[in-house]
C-alpha cells in the first residue's frame, strides 16, 4: 500500500505536466501540419518545381516535429542536451558519409529554383549536348540525338559551363560548306540561299548569313548561318547538309 500511495502521489504531481505535454503535442502537431501546408502553398505560388516541393515540405515537417518532441521531453524534466548531442553526431556522420551526394542535392535544389534550363531544352553540359529529359534532385538526364541517355551529377552542372541552346527561343545554326576553286562563288551563294528559302523551318528574319571564311588547300569554304526556332536546331542542321549537297550536284 505504501508503494501504491507513493505512486499515486507522483502521478498526481505529474498530472499537470502530463496534461500540458498532451495539450502541447496535440496543438503542436496541428500547428506543424498547418505550417507545412502553408509552406506547400507558398512554394506553389512561387512556382517552385514540383519535383522538389514534396522533399522541402517533408524536411520542414520532420524538423518541426523533432523540435516539438524535444520540447515535450523537456516538460517532463528529461535532459534534452544528450538527445541534441546524439542528433548532432548523427547529422555530422551522415553528412560526412554523403558529402558528395549532399553537394549534388544542394546543386539540384539551386537548379530547380533558378531554372538555368528546363525539361525539353536543348543544352550542352560538360561537352554533352542533348535535350533535357529530367531534372532530379541529384542529377540531370539528357537525351542525345543518337538516343543515348546521359546522366550528369548536378554538382558538375553548377560548377561548370552550361550552354542553353533553347534559352532564347531562336538560334543560329553555324555550318561550313566547301566548293572547289573552279566553282563560281556567287552561284554557290545563290544556290545556298535558294535551299534555305525553300525550308519551312528556317526563319526569313534574321536573314541567312553566307560568307567566304577560308581558302583551304582544296576548297573555298563558306560559313552558312541560318536562323530557326530552338526546337528546330537539328532539323535545320540536317536539312541544310542534305539539300545543299543535292543542289550542288545539280
Amino acid at each position: 500500500m505504501e508503494y501504491a500511495t507513493i505512486l499515486i502521489e507522483k502521478l498526481i504531481n505529474y498530472l499537470p505536466n502530463i496534461a500540458g505535454a498532451l495539450a502541447t503535442l496535440i496543438i503542436g502537431f496541428w500547428l506543424v501540419g498547418w505550417v507545412t501546408k502553408l509552406v506547400r502553398h507558398a512554394m506553389t505560388r512561387r512556382k517552385i518545381d514540383e519535383t522538389v516541393q514534396p522533399f522541402l515540405a517533408s524536411l520542414v515537417d520532420v524538423g518541426l516535429k523533432v523540435l516539438l518532441l524535444l520540447s515535450v521531453a523537456g516538460m517532463f524534466g528529461i535532459e534534452t542536451t544528450s538527445f541534441i548531442a546524439i542528433f548532432s553526431a548523427l547529422a555530422v556522420s551522415v553528412g560526412l558519409a554523403l558529402q558528395g551526394n549532399l553537394g549534388h542535392f544542394a546543386s539540384g535544389v539551386l537548379i530547380l529554383l533558378f531554372k538555368p534550363y528546363k525539361v525539353g531544352d536543348l543544352v550542352s553540359i560538360s561537352g554533352n549536348t542533348g535535350t533535357v529529359d529530367a531534372i532530379q534532385v541529384f542529377n540531370t538526364h539528357l537525351l542525345t540525338p543518337d538516343n543515348r541517355r546521359v546522366i550528369i551529377p548536378n554538382g558538375v552542372v553548377t560548377s561548370g559551363v552550361v550552354i542553353n541552346i533553347s534559352g532564347q527561343g531562336i538560334i543560329r545554326v553555324d555550318m561550313t560548306f566547301g566548293i572547289s576553286y573552279g566553282a563560281d562563288i556567287d552561284q554557290a551563294r545563290a544556290v545556298i540561299l535558294e535551299v534555305a528559302a525553300a525550308s519551312p523551318i528556317i526563319l526569313k528574319d534574321p536573314p541567312v548569313d553566307i560568307y567566304v571564311t577560308q581558302l583551304a588547300d582544296s576548297s573555298v569554304n563558306f560559313a552558312v548561318r541560318p536562323w530557326c526556332k530552338s526546337e528546330h536546331f537539328w532539323d535545320t542542321y540536317f536539312y541544310m547538309h542534305e539539300n545543299i549537297k543535292k543542289a550542288f550536284d545539280k
